[in-house]
């Protein structure tokens, strides 16, 4: 798969698993589980269930942000206290700045005004997590985290 063919995989299957009836979180962990992170288990979505709704519906970070810098950790975090983190800090940051700036805020209720489960609502989430998505593996191709093809 080339890298641009990996970017719009990313973009439609984090698209197919929110149509599904998962939350932005857990299908930004699905997609990435299957396209980056194979040997990791399919069942530590659960992880991801209370992001949704900008952490449990409250309305703060994004969900899909969130799962974004769990998938950066999964790639390049660290497995010692004694390693390094200020790496992988710096690689979610500017994820977060990245995202940031082409959204224009993190926060779920300012991304998404509309009441939780509303049809507005679920449409808007369904174009954020597919562009979370795309937006994730063009970061990663970049950083060298994933293949670019």
């Amino acid at each position: 798969m080339t890298g641009e063919e990996l970017i719009t995989e990313a973009r439609n299957r984090a698209g197919n698993y929110f149509r599904q009836g998962y939350n932005c979180a857990e299908s930004i962990f699905l997609a990435f589980r299957e396209l980056a992170l194979p040997e990791v288990d399919r069942d530590l979505v659960r992880m991801t269930t209370g992001f949704g709704g900008g952490m449990g519906h409250a309305g703060c970070m994004c969900g899909a942000l969130t799962a974004s810098g769990l998938i950066i950790g999964f790639l390049r975090g660290r497995k010692s206290h004694e390693e390094d983190r200020y790496g992988t800090y710096d690689l979610t940051r500017l994820f977060h700045d990245r995202f940031e700036e082409k959204f224009g805020v993190t926060c779920c209720r300012s991304l998404n005004p509309h009441p939780f489960d509303t049809p507005e609502h679920l449409r808007n989430c369904l174009k954020i997590t597919g562009n979370t998505a795309k937006l994730l593996m063009e970061y990663l191709q970049e950083k060298s985290l994933v293949p670019a093809g």
